[in-house]
């Protein structure tokens, strides 16, 4: 959608349309930059991750080459 579709649909609501439109622009303004300017902190995936325990043992797969 261009600029000017975009402008012209704008002109052609009412005034309380507008505001409505607005309204929830600056909701989505709002919420793409609490979640593209959110960092990462550190240890914030503790607990997602399990690892078993037999990560470092060698695999059945490849007995043959050992």
């Amino acid at each position: 959608m261009g600029q000017l579709t975009l402008n012209t649909k704008l002109k052609s609501l009412p005034p309380d349309l507008k505001k409505e439109v607005n309204d929830f622009v600056d909701f989505l303004l709002s919420k793409h930059k609490t979640a593209a300017n959110k960092p990462a902190k550190f240890g914030s995936a503790k607990g997602k991750i399990k690892m078993s325990a037999d990560f470092d043992e060698p695999l059945d797969d490849f007995k043959d080459y050992m």
